[in-house]
């Protein structure tokens, strides 16, 4: 036989990947997180002061900035998405049509619960977490991009500046500083105008009814996050329509019950085959050495006598 030491190695990850794949595959559609942190956006109160950016940037592990750099309230009229350096942005998404007020809107990751990134990764580096952040794991991360695609709300980022050690970005929720050190997010304890409001989901759902109840005409009558998707722990209140505010228009039924179902059948059918070969393959290798081996040995002796 001709293969390597190194092909052997090669045979045996793609073993353990493919058998990990099937594994991952086979769990089929689990249920979402129990009901846990979030965050209400009242879009009527943003006043597109930045301060949520500049937050963002001081507590996550990004190339921190000055604060006079958000200062500049010129960039909220150009469309931004977050990117690996910037977790979130505010938009200015129109005017109010009675008197011309600007609108704004924060944007960044919603944190679903049961999110499709996390369903699309085949290698577990995203996680939804009881608590309701959703998690990312680089030691895991194969750099595939699967998340990028399946985020309905574009949320991820890739590092491609990054040539050695890339990662996907995204909004952390700050997960150390809500659940370790029980603090508030960075956005949210920067905000000067109470346009963010964090806690549970279920308290935040709750006063997102009693806002609209109280003030029909502030609002419009539906709570963005409630059930879009299958409900995310970031949930929107305006005046305006939400695709306004750059948010999709989303049923309510979870994505991952739609990709999910096409992957685990393929997976089902096809991956551990694949995984049942490859390992076939391994052994018939290990095998057919051992003949080579025991083949040149007699070889030897013959070529004594």
């Amino acid at each position: 036989m001709s293969v390597t030491r190194r092909g052997f190695l090669k045979l045996g990850v793609a073993a353990s990947s493919a058998l990990a794949v099937s594994a991952r595959a086979s769990e089929g559609p689990q249920a979402p997180a129990p009901d846990g942190l979030g965050v209400l956006v009242d879009t009527t109160y943003c006043i597109g002061c930045r301060k949520c950016e500049w937050g963002c940037n001081q507590v996550n592990d990004v190339p921190k900035r000055e604060r006079a750099s958000f200062e500049d309230k010129a960039i909220l009229r150009d469309h931004r998405r977050p990117t690996d350096t910037a977790y979130t942005v505010v938009n200015q998404v129109g005017v109010t049509p009675e008197n011309g007020t600007p609108l704004y809107a924060k944007v960044q990751c919603m944190h679903c619960q049961k999110p499709a990134c996390a369903s699309a990764c085949i290698v577990g580096a995203l996680e939804k977490t009881p608590e309701g952040p959703v998690v990312y794991d680089p030691w895991k991360c194969i750099g595939c991009r699967y998340c990028m695609v399946a985020c309905p709300f574009q949320i991820p980022a890739y590092e491609y500046t990054n040539v050695l050690t890339p990662k996907v970005q995204k909004c952390t929720f700050c997960y150390e500083r809500i659940v370790k050190d029980g603090k508030r997010p960075g956005c949210v304890e920067n905000c000067p105008n109470e346009a963010l409001t964090f806690g549970k989901r279920a308290t935040l759902r709750d006063l997102a009814r009693m806002k609209i109840e109280a003030h029909p005409t502030r609002y419009n009558d539906h709570i963005y996050g409630e059930h879009e998707a299958g409900g995310t722990a970031w949930m929107y209140l305006a005046k305006v329509d939400f695709a306004t505010l750059d948010l999709p228009k989303l049923g309510a039924r979870p994505i991952p019950e739609l990709t999910e179902t096409i992957q685990h059948a393929v997976f089902k059918g096809f991956v551990p085959p694949v995984a049942l070969y490859t390992l076939l393959g391994l052994l018939m290798w290990s095998r057919g050495r051992e003949k080579d081996e025991t083949d040149r040995q007699g070889g030897g002796d013959d070529r004594h006598e």
